[in-house]
């Protein structure tokens, strides 16, 4: 990947933080925790000015040397990714990719029966974390 991902995050259907992984040990969690917040107020606002069609939300906003990447379920499941910003330009299908393992994941995450995905706590699966893991290692 010719990008550093710094920031990883599910916000579920009512805005609520359901996974957030920090990435990088260059940002404090709470950086992560603030930009995860900020970025549901931006995904809000694009798929309800516009009519979207793809889930793929694209770039939400660069902020100092980070830029934030927006993805929606159909479920209404948000998914952000936070990268660093370099030199390099952050190719759409590769970010679209990224997105769609991360989705892979979660869906087979929530298609686990003791699983329930209205319960509004935390993800706190093992699978989904090693999941996370090689989607950042790649």
């Amino acid at each position: 990947m010719p990008f550093d991902v710094v920031c990883i995050a599910v916000i579920g259907k009512m805005n609520n933080p359901l996974y957030i992984k920090n990435c990088s040990s260059t940002y404090q969690d709470l950086k992560c925790h603030y930009i995860a917040h900020t970025s549901i107020d931006l995904v809000e606002e694009r798929i309800s000015t516009t009519k979207h069609t793809d889930q793929y939300l694209g770039l939400l906003y660069a902020m100092e040397e980070l830029a934030v990447f927006g993805y929606i379920t159909n479920t209404r499941v948000k998914f952000i990714i936070v990268t660093s910003l370099q030199d390099v330009a952050i190719k759409d299908q590769e970010m679209k990719n990224l997105f769609r393992k991360i989705h892979n994941s979660y869906v087979s995450l929530v298609s686990n029966p003791f699983y329930n995905p209205d319960s509004h706590k935390p993800i706190v699966s093992a699978n989904f974390e090693r999941a996370m893991a090689e989607v950042t290692a790649t």
